[in-house]
């Protein structure tokens, strides 16, 4: 882009670079690695879901509670213990205004401490339950 100069009748060039475009773009990456990355530690508890052949996604009105094969619990990603436990499930139904649980388990984890949580969230308030999974892969 030029200018004419009005006392000397020559052109001067403009040299200076534009910012904007570059700020915009390094902002949106900012935003899609905040993003990615609240979401990868989202469980808590380093978990190896069992295979399904059809997986819903989560809901962000859903009170998430995970089970490690070890026996550890967490609710919404904060780990938690058994005796502390349908107290915490009953804080987190109300403060998301839901009566809705996922309960994600190791594949490995026990079925009889899948049930006691259950029965604790049951008693907490919560009326629906899902289990998650992750999607298996056709070979």
């Amino acid at each position: 882009m030029s200018f004419k100069n009005q006392d000397s009748g020559q052109d001067d060039i403009v040299s200076d670079i534009n910012m904007t475009p570059l700020i915009d773009i390094m902002l949106v990456l900012l935003i899609i690695f905040m993003v990615s990355s609240s979401a990868a530690i989202e469980s808590g508890l380093d978990l190896n879901l069992p295979e399904s052949s059809s997986v819903s996604d989560k809901s962000d009105l859903v009170l998430v509670v995970s089970l490690s094969k070890a026996g550890e619990l967490a609710v919404q990603g904060e780990k938690v213990s058994m005796d502390k436990l349908q107290d915490k499930i009953s804080q987190g139904l109300k403060s998301l205004k839901t009566d809705s649980v996922i309960l994600e388990g190791d594949g490995q984890s026990m079925l009889a401490s899948a049930m006691e949580v259950m029965d604790m969230a049951r008693n907490a308030g919560a009326k629906n339950f899902s289990l998650a999974a992750r999607l298996k892969e056709n070979k």
